[in-house]
């Protein structure tokens, strides 16, 4: 055998050349079957035969008048195939996947070689609205029937996305009023000046450059007071807390992530633990993790069996959350911020942290104590005394109960305080406290009542607590990884709450039917 050597000709043998096929990529008309192109087995395939056959599209009818006159209206069922194929390869933009319905031959496919304008696109994508929940509904008895709802365990989660919402126009009401007061100063600044600089010789072109920078102040000035007028009472959270606005997307809110704040929303599922599959999907403009567990819960009620329990991290604990729980009955085991503390296999948890990133962390650094503290303190429970760092010996008051733990106070003499040296890293104020206090700790007060934390708490430190729980990060995880990663969601294109739930519902449709799919639906 001879080795080619390069640039030199292929050979056949001695004498004659190689002669190869000619292969053409150039376009060209060819009879396909488009039907063909759908291979049993694939996610186009199921979701093809999923919207023709199986899913009830009658409610889309009713954005539609032209029975009588008008153009004809492409299928609602077309249009979900592409966005949801499109979702499903990463292509969110509706010019992108107007553009692949043209080149690409499963695009080609599944809208029949008609495809859409992007306006129709994007017309469709931003009122699927309360369509696109019943769609899902749709498709989540289908699994059920399919046999992929174990409805054992449930874990709920949540992502934060950025929107298409501005982070700079964000703010309160008296933020808004102060900047619209500095821009209207600076533009009546500006507008004397320039007033002043009439009677002087001015190059035409500065003299246009500077008027329409008083016109754009101005302009932004009145976009500002406008919003206000039509925004007259601060926004609220559901504990009446003041909550930031937003003049692109009110419904959005400021969130704080791992790499920085974003202008987002928070996209909320819950996964079935047998095939992780989604039964509950909620886009909310809130960072609060806290109240969006009952609503999710509540959306759940229809899927809930008896035996069903809901797991949650400790973003989703609280009080009020577990009472609520319990009114409900429902089975939940929701972490704390203690558990890991608590777990002795987290010992080691630290010795894996990856070091943060300087350019990311936003975390404050730990403030150092600058005056004494407790621990500072000599102590001794069964005598009652306390010791002072200077070696002087407090009072006790007694024992008292503050919210519901148990208390024992002790104080210092003002003839040991007043004149003692340590009293600048003993007081905060030294000028004004004349003694020091310290109060020490001894748990639940016995006439305390038993919260619900702390059964939580007592229910998820159990080894069958720590076993179910231990499910919830495999259950959940890899969904948003799936969702995040694979399919490309790195942020929400639409503004509005309902226009983002509606895209997030989308999203998770995308991942059901994936699961279908593989599972071997319509095969």
């Amino acid at each position: 055998m001879r080795i080619k050597v390069e640039g030199e000709a292929s050979t056949n043998g001695e004498n004659g050349m190689v002669r190869y096929k000619h292969i053409d990529t150039s376009p060209r008309l060819l009879p396909v079957d488009l039907a063909r192109q759908l291979l049993p087995g694939t996610f186009e395939h199921a979701l093809d035969h999923l919207l023709d056959h199986e899913i009830d599209l009658s409610s889309f009818d009713a954005r539609f008048c032209n029975d009588e006159t008008g153009a004809t209206a492409y299928p609602p069922a077309m249009l979900l195939k592409v966005v949801l194929f499109a979702y499903s390869q990463g292509i969110v933009s509706s010019r992108g996947i107007e553009r692949a319905c043209r080149e690409q031959v499963t695009f080609i496919a599944l809208c029949g070689d008609s495809g859409p304008h992007f306006t129709t696109i994007a017309n469709f994508v931003s009122t699927v609205g309360e369509d696109i929940a019943r769609v899902f509904a749709a498709v989540l008895a289908i699994c059920d029937r399919q046999g992929l709802l174990g409805r054992e365990m449930f874990a709920i989660d949540g992502v934060k996305l950025p929107s298409n919402a501005a982070k700079s126009r964000s703010g309160t009401r008296a933020d808004f009023e102060r900047q619209a007061t500095k821009l209207e100063a600076a533009a009546q600044t500006m507008l004397q000046r320039h007033r002043e600089e009439d009677a002087k010789p001015v190059e035409p072109d500065l003299a246009a450059k500077e008027a329409k920078r008083i016109a754009r102040l101005q302009r932004d000035a009145a976009q500002i007071r406008g919003w206000l007028a039509q925004h007259p009472a601060e926004r609220r959270g559901v504990k009446g807390a003041v909550r930031k606005s937003n003049r692109t997307d009110n419904e959005s809110a400021k969130m704080a992530t791992g790499k920085g704040v974003i202008q987002g929303y928070t996209g909320v599922a819950a996964v079935d633990g047998k095939h992780q599959i989604i039964v509950e999907a909620q886009a909310h403009g809130t960072g609060s993790e806290q109240e969006l567990l009952v609503p999710v819960v509540a959306a759940m009620k229809d899927i809930l069996a008896e035996h069903s329990v809901i797991t949650a991290d400790a973003g989703y604990h609280s009080e009020a959350n577990l009472q609520q729980l319990a009114a409900m009955k429902v089975d939940a085991l929701i972490a704390d911020n203690g558990m890991r503390q608590r777990d002795e296999r987290f010992a080691t948890q630290g010795r894996h942290q990856e070091a943060p990133d300087p350019l990311h962390d936003k975390e404050n650094p730990e403030k150092k104590a600058t005056t004494y503290q407790p621990s500072d303190f000599t102590y001794d429970a069964a005598a009652k005394s306390c010791v002072c760092p200077a070696g002087k010996s407090l009072y006790s008051h007694g024992g008292s109960v503050i919210n519901g733990y148990a208390v024992v106070r002790f104080e210092g003499a003002q003839r040991d305080c007043l004149p003692c040296s340590h009293r600048a890293r003993c007081l905060r104020t030294p000028e004004k406290t004349k003694t020091r206090q310290v109060a020490f700790f001894h748990g639940k007060a016995a006439t305390t009542p038993e919260s619900h934390t702390d059964r939580m708490k007592q229910r998820i430190d159990s080894p069958a607590g720590r076993a179910r729980y231990g499910r919830r990060f495999a259950t959940v995880e890899p969904v948003f990884g799936n969702l995040r990663y694979n399919k490309g969601l790195d942020r929400f294109t639409l503004r509005g709450r309902k226009k983002v739930d509606g895209q997030w519902k989308l999203f998770c449709l995308v991942h059901n039917i994936e699961k279908l799919a593989h599972h071997g639906y319509a095969q």
